[in-house]
């Protein structure tokens, strides 16, 4: 029976709110019950964003990695695969780093995450490239949604305004 780590994580407040969390767990629980695989771990990243904030400073990566190192499990799962981060010069390298430490990669959604070959590896590079550019599609949305909201006279967060 595999041992299984599992990792979620959300951006923004607002997806804590919306259950995204509870939706993500209950999807590897689901999964990992019909693999017969056995869920030792879960953790939770609120409210960080794996586009802005590196592997390096997200408390779960690094003690997914110590763990990994102590062959404490053999599978971390995720709901999808840009739950592990979305910086297309970062993430691919720590998917890589964990397949070479002995650990599968898995996500509900996508199936396993392999590096046997060269085109694993470009489409390990391909994957974070296209989740980078979502979020930077999403960060266009939501500044000029912004802009627009000021210019409305709205107030968007911040100091508020006297008067």
């Amino acid at each position: 029976m595999k041992r299984v780590y599992c990792l979620y994580r959300v951006s923004t407040k607002g997806q804590v709110d919306k259950d995204d969390i509870p939706m993500q767990k209950t999807s590897c629980r689901e999964f990992a019950e019909r693999n017969g695989w056995t869920i030792l771990k879960e953790f939770q990243e609120k409210c960080v964003s794996g586009f802005k904030v590196s592997a390096s400073d997200r408390d779960a990566i690094q003690d997914l990695k110590a763990a990994a190192e102590k062959k404490e499990f053999d599978v971390l799962l995720v709901f999808m695969f840009d739950r592990i981060g979305r910086i297309d010069d970062e993430t691919p390298f720590v998917v890589e780093w964990f397949i070479k430490h002995g650990i599968e990669v898995w996500s509900v959604n996508e199936g396993e995450h392999c590096m046997d070959n060269h085109v694993d590896k470009l489409m390990n590079y391909i994957r974070f490239w296209q989740a980078n550019g979502e979020s930077q599609k999403t960060s266009a949305r939501v500044k000029t949604r912004l802009n627009q909201m000021t210019m409305d006279g709205k107030f968007t967060g911040g100091v508020a305004p006297f008067g």
